[in-house]
């Protein structure tokens, strides 16, 4: 009688879920430390390029892990870890190379301040994200460490966009745009999440439209469609806050009414 024969695998099945997850979140480091290399070599275009791809990449290995299954301790530690160098680390070198070294130690300072508010950023969100889930859940405190890392860094997309409706001075525009986003970071603004948006079924065909259409416009005018983008997203954050108190208003309507009820019953 034949003994069944055991395959070898070098990790259980299980674990393999696990791996998934986290090796995209390694690749999305290493491109986020090639930006700084880029940088340093002047190739600003492909230090941009590479932000937005390790953005890309954080978007998605979360929600994959959460897809297969995969999700664990390490690897919420090891997206934090990710998001202080791709999101934080890279673009404050790539802006201190290209305009804030020319404002000597207060250049520095500001890409300190940047780097650190990010830290912080992820570190709230480390605490936070382990509380009940709730309506709360669709909205973020403050802008998120990818938003964050993409938006200082529009002065430099906008000067290789070709766009030329402003002629900004950029030693000025700079420091401003640092920060700004730093305090969006720390800031307790609601900002949308859109973890858990949900598509009816006959819309999606005009989402995977519309994503083809972006990604489509991207690849042919990739600097423009960053500017238009970080300028929608620039309008959505006060959007998201009239849309955060109206619905804290309403629950907590809702839980007066309850908590009457209760006190006559």
């Amino acid at each position: 009688m034949e003994q069944p024969k055991n395959n070898f695998r070098l990790v259980s099945e299980k674990k393999t879920r696990v791996i998934l997850p986290n090796i995209m979140t390694l690749i999305g480091v290493c491109i986020g430390l090639s930006s700084i290399k880029f940088a340093l070599d002047l190739k600003y275009e492909l230090a941009i390029i590479a932000i937005i791809l390790a953005a890309v990449i954080d978007g998605l290995d979360g929600r994959i892990a959460r897809l297969i299954k995969g999700t664990s301790k390490v690897g919420k530690e090891l997206d934090s870890l990710t998001d202080v160098i791709s999101f934080g680390v890279a673009p404050a070198f790539i802006m201190y190379f290209w305009s804030l070294n020319s404002l000597g130690k207060f250049g520095w300072l500001l890409c300190l301040i940047y780097v650190v508010c990010v830290a912080l950023r992820l570190a709230r969100f480390n605490v936070t994200s382990n509380a009940d889930p709730s309506w709360r859940d669709n909205f973020f405190e403050g802008v998120p460490s990818p938003a964050g890392g993409v938006l200082v860094v529009m002065p430099l997309i906008y000067s290789l966009s070709g766009f030329e409706f402003f002629k900004l001075n950029f030693e000025i525009i700079v420091p401003i745009f640092f920060i700004v986003v730093s305090l969006l970071l720390i800031s307790k603004v609601p900002t949308y999440s859109l973890k858990k948006i949900t598509v009816q079924r006959k819309m999606t065909i005009f989402l995977l439209f519309s994503i083809v259409l972006f990604f489509g416009l991207l690849l042919v005018y990739p600097f423009k469609v960053m500017i238009i983008s970080g300028l929608i997203y620039l309008c959505i954050i006060p959007i998201s806050l009239i849309h955060y108190i109206k619905l804290n208003k309403k629950f907590k309507t809702l839980n007066t009414q309850e908590d009457t009820h209760e006190d006559v019953l």
